[in-house]
């Protein structure tokens, strides 16, 4: 199930929207360019896969997305909870590091085979927060201010498309706007609330 929050980007406390309807998110994010779909899950993936084999399980819808937006490259990342201190440290730093608001010169599109997280959009004035789930594509378009929570304990799968082969560069705006607002952690908890 995917959430969308809305708030104004200077007031938290405010939530303008909060919904899981598909059709209600894909057309809020339809207004800044943002395209949402949901495609089948495919079962089965190792909890630690290969890119090739996250990327071949989901040729057909790879190949439909590559086709379309003219992307160069495609691979697959995994966030696999362990407990080894420096798996800990490892995540702690990439959370921090995606955390910070930012722009890409390039599209950011992330399909979710496995897992969630949570993309903030930062457009007219509001801050959307789109908490997306296995099965769940997201393209931000390119110069979109941002920012990515995976959590305090990352777990997911996801495949990311770029046109061309330098892959992810981010270019930070130096504001403190993230911690303004609630994280992956008490999002997610919300949502688990709600199907409860």
């Amino acid at each position: 199930m995917t959430l969308l929050t809305v708030w104004p980007d200077d007031e938290p406390g405010t939530v303008l929207t909060r919904t899981t309807d598909p059709e209600e998110i894909r057309a809020e994010l339809e207004r800044h360019g943002v395209r949402f779909e949901q495609w089948p899950v495919v079962e089965g993936l190792p909890a630690t896969p290969e890119s090739d084999e996250v990327v071949r399980a989901y040729r057909e819808h790879v190949d439909r997305v590559v086709e379309a937006e003219g992307y160069v490259l495609v691979d697959a990342m995994h966030m696999t909870p362990s407990d080894d201190p420096e798996w800990l440290a490892s995540a702690a730093a990439a959370r921090r590091k995606f955390l910070a608001e930012h722009t890409h010169d390039d599209d950011e599109d992330r399909y979710f085979a496995r897992g969630s997280g949570v993309f903030y959009l930062h457009v007219g004035g509001r801050v959307h927060a789109v908490l997306c789930e296995a099965g769940d594509l997201l393209s931000v378009p390119a110069n979109t201010t941002h920012w990515f929570d995976m959590g305090s304990r990352p777990d997911y799968v996801s495949i990311r498309f770029f046109h061309d082969d330098d892959g992810w560069v981010g270019d930070f705006t130096g504001s403190p706007i993230a911690e303004s607002f609630p994280g992956f952690d008490e999002l997610k908890a919300g949502l688990d609330a709600d199907r409860a």
